[in-house]
């Protein structure tokens, strides 16, 4: 009976089923991430919906204009 025991391969058969291995891991990380990030909801540059939020509680009345000012120096840093 005959099998496959993996030496009647060429060096360069294992390069390449290496550098396979190393990209669908890496597709998989990659998709994980991904799928982490959209179901937390997660942003980059949320300061400036802080600042949007910032201004929309001034107008309604729901902060003091110096409550505004102290925060929009925090936020802007």
């Amino acid at each position: 009976m005959m099998g496959f025991d993996g030496n009647d391969m060429a060096p360069w058969m294992w390069a390449v089923m290496g550098l396979v291995m190393v990209f669908v891991i890496g597709a998989l990380i990659a998709l994980i991430v991904l799928a982490v990030k959209a179901i937390s909801g997660t942003q980059r540059g949320s300061s400036g919906g802080a600042l949007e939020l910032l201004k929309r509680r001034l107008a309604a009345g729901e902060i003091t204009q110096d409550e505004y000012e102290k925060t929009r120096r925090i936020l802007e840093g």
